[in-house]
């Protein structure tokens, strides 16, 4: 049976509470909602009040995690402080899963790259996640969307260095000199997305944003402007049809800048994240597209 991915073209507050309600499913217990807070600097990421709605609906906590590069984001004190500025703080509860060792280590017995997986051990407070992703590219793995918020997203420090990597090293003092293969990279981001739906099996939910569309990540801190126009919001349980969808959308573009955007996902073979997180079976490549 095909996965379910819900699309619209409205991007609005109101069409990202749509879209969740879309999906007829209701988040249990204490909802981690997992964003992209922004890095300092950087002029493409969604701001709080965009979200404010539906976290107002799902009743979450804003949940995110350390960084394992130079940045305003890279140590607690740091990362706390950058998020007051950048309005999270005052809109929302908000948690940094890795604010305080030790991680919580998730084993992944079948990992194709890494068999196991370091995420902030607050994560264990939560019953169910919210994923919240801006679709656009990525410097490193081509683009980010919620395969990459599962991943890297919920990944501590250290489990980041783990997984970029893919194995060899959970130190990010060391890690951007012991990179894996680009595709034994995504391999490990692959693994390490099924490592947290394993452990929210049947208590996620996901939405994709597609717009403010750079080529260059929210973890930017000089990213490039937007290249192509908005494209919509699309929402779904299988986060892996979602990303297909949402690669599958800007291949039908017929924007000026659909090439350039191309060109950062083609070259970092983006496309695999996907298919390993497919041979895995955390989703699949094959979907219903159904607007709203």
């Amino acid at each position: 049976m095909k996965s379910k991915v819900y699309f619209t073209k409205a991007i609005t507050p109101e069409a990202v509470v749509k879209m969740y309600q879309a999906l007829e499913v209701t988040l249990p217990g204490k909802v981690a909602v997992k964003v992209h807070s922004g890095e300092a600097g950087n002029q493409n990421f969604f701001r709080p009040e965009f979200w404010k709605s539906v976290m107002d609906l799902v009743r979450g906590t804003v949940v995110e995690t350390n960084t394992a590069y130079k940045g305003e984001r890279n140590t607690t004190e740091k990362h706390k402080k950058l998020m007051f500025t950048h309005g999270w703080s005052e809109c929302f509860d908000v948690d940094i899963l890795d604010a305080e060792g030790p991680d919580l280590r998730l084993e992944i017995p079948n990992g194709i790259a890494i068999r196991e997986n370091f995420v902030g051990k607050n994560i264990q407070n939560y019953d169910s996640m919210l994923v919240l992703a801006h679709f656009k590219g990525h410097p490193a793995g081509g683009y980010g969307g919620a395969l990459k918020q599962l991943a890297i997203g919920c990944a501590s420090s250290s489990g980041k260095a783990h997984i970029h990597s893919a194995g060899f090293t959970a130190d990010p003092a060391i890690v951007w000199k012991h990179m894996a293969p680009q595709d034994r990279f995504l391999e490990a981001m692959a693994d390490a997305a099924g490592s947290v739906i394993e452990l929210f099996r049947g208590k996620l939910a996901y939405i994709n944003v597609m717009a403010n569309l750079s080529v260059d990540c929210d973890c930017c801190a000089e990213a490039e402007d937007p290249c192509m126009k908005d494209i919509g919001i699309l929402s779904s349980l299988d986060p892996v049809a979602l990303d297909q969808a949402c690669v599958d959308l800007i291949y039908a573009s017929k924007d000026i800048g659909r090439d350039h955007f191309l060109k950062r996902l083609e070259s970092r073979h983006g496309i695999h994240t996907i298919e390993a997180a497919a041979q895995h079976g955390y989703g699949s490549r094959e979907y219903e597209l159904i607007e709203i």
